[in-house]
């Protein structure tokens, strides 16, 4: 992993009047703007020491549809080998770990290790997260959230991907067992609460079937997912946007009709 690691940017004056952010932040702001998700809430997901906090609520309020995610560990800064190792303990994480950067968008968030013994906790370049590898046959369930119709949309990533996408690390295993995907329902649970605790729309999820427990597990969530390949996008997007416009619309026409009716009296 490469240990350089950002979370945010510090730009100067040139630079913010060279990219007009000063004007985007208040066109933002402007009370006629109407965003389909609030800048402050899709902020959360560009940070996995926030994201996985979230996620590490969802086998509380998604018990009775069997959803969790794995035990994970926030390194926020170099430390001793013996306090993340006690750490580890505390959280019940086991070998072997993925570890990800802090940073959840961009190229350098797509980089992650494998971390199969204590030993090579030395690889580790925080901050970063630690999270426990949940054996799942090589089959990732990509979910894509898209509006409050609950109209999730969700496939097998071996079904649909990238045409040069090819890693030994992905390749199926013909001796696991054949998993049934998740269920509609648990899948529109998770996106209902997911929406809830994130006041976001728009977002991506990626999912996987625990292989010994057969628990839908969260293993990540995503801001700007890529929607290319997925059926039904557009029009679930477009079904969104109206219903968000129609909102809009309806909370002006009842605060006309109220400031009208004040004014009469």
């Amino acid at each position: 992993m490469s240990g350089r690691s950002r979370v945010g940017f510090c730009l100067s004056d040139k630079k913010r009047r060279r990219m007009n952010l000063d004007a985007f932040s208040e066109m933002c702001a402007h009370p006629d703007t109407i965003l389909l998700d609030p800048l402050p809430a899709m902020t959360q997901l560009l940070d996995r020491f926030t994201s996985y906090r979230i996620m590490s609520q969802l086998h509380n309020s998604l018990r009775d549809w069997r959803v969790c995610s794995p035990p994970y560990l926030s390194i926020h800064t170099p430390g001793d080998m013996s306090s993340i190792q006690e750490a580890m303990r505390s959280q019940g994480l086991s070998f072997p770990l993925i570890c990800k950067t802090r940073v959840a968008h961009g190229s350098l968030s797509h980089e992650m290790s494998l971390i199969f013994s204590d030993e090579r906790l030395l690889d580790v370049h925080p901050p970063c997260v630690l999270q426990s590898f949940v054996n799942h046959g090589a089959v990732l369930h990509k979910v894509f959230v898209v509006g409050d119709n609950r109209k999730t949309i969700f496939f097998n990533s071996h079904e649909v991907s990238k045409p040069e996408s090819s890693s030994h690390l992905t390749a199926l295993d013909e001796q696991m067992p054949c998993l049934p995907p998740p269920s509609s329902e648990a899948v529109a649970a998770l996106a209902r609460e997911l929406q809830a605790q994130l006041g976001m729309a728009l977002f991506g999820v990626d999912t996987i079937i625990d292989i010994r427990t057969h628990t839908l597990t969260v293993i990540d969530i995503n801001i700007f997912p890529g929607y290319e390949g997925v059926p039904q996008f557009f029009s679930s997007l477009l079904d969104h946007i109206k219903s968000v416009l129609d909102a809009h619309s309806t909370a002006g026409l009842r605060s006309d009709s109220e400031r009208g009716a004040g004014g009469s009296n």
